[in-house]
């Protein structure tokens, strides 16, 4: 398994909760090593326009679509969960992987809305997937993010409502999940969750 390194933080904490389970994986940034994984992680904080300059200048961007095209199971992880779609308002737009059909974008103002969005929130899972198995819904997980996936509902698995807005957090199609709370800092929960994706 491949920990994908595109310039974004966060891959020791992926790296040391598949070490913690037991699951070996590998951090690189070389496309022909992600691209002929046999599963790939993709996950990451920070911005979208930095981000998808990395993947682009690297190719590690092409790599991941050509695994995803072949069928090679795909995670993504927050920052991961933004950039697989076709763009992102961040930045005043960025063209992102398009993977899926939908952007990435910010959560409106409300009164008494702290955004960037940080804490414990509870995930309601719309429909089964293999990656949520034996995990209770509306289990708590944790997030830190500004902007949400916005995309057809036929490609959600798992939505969440901070303040008076419900997004969708847990996307999806075919071989590509992703989730736009952390696994890594969600306790036994995300855990179980990673473990899933690892068996899948």
């Amino acid at each position: 398994m491949i920990i994908v390194n595109y310039g974004a933080g966060n891959l020791t904490s992926v790296y040391n909760a598949l070490k913690y389970l037991g699951i070996e994986s590998e951090v690189s940034s070389e496309p022909e090593k992600i691209e002929k994984a046999d599963k790939i992680i993709f996950p990451g904080v920070g911005a979208a326009k930095a981000a998808m300059e990395n993947l682009n200048k690297t190719g590690i961007g092409e790599a991941v679509k050509n695994a995803v095209k072949k069928g090679t199971p795909v995670l993504g992880i927050c920052i991961g969960c933004q950039i697989i779609l076709e763009s992102s308002e961040e930045d005043g737009g960025v063209q992102c992987l398009g993977l899926l059909e939908g952007k990435a974008v910010k959560f409106k103002n409300e009164s008494n809305l702290k955004i960037p969005h940080i804490g414990w929130n509870q995930v309601n899972f719309i429909k089964e997937h293999p990656f949520f198995k034996g995990i209770p819904n509306n289990s708590n997980f944790y997030f830190v993010h500004s902007y949400h996936p916005n995309l057809n509902e036929s490609n959600v698995y798992g939505t969440t409502t901070y303040g008076s807005q419900t997004f969708p957090c847990l996307i999806g199609k075919e071989n590509l999940i992703a989730a736009q709370f952390h696994l890594e800092k969600s306790g036994e929960t995300g855990l179980k969750m990673l473990g899933n994706f690892a068996i899948s």
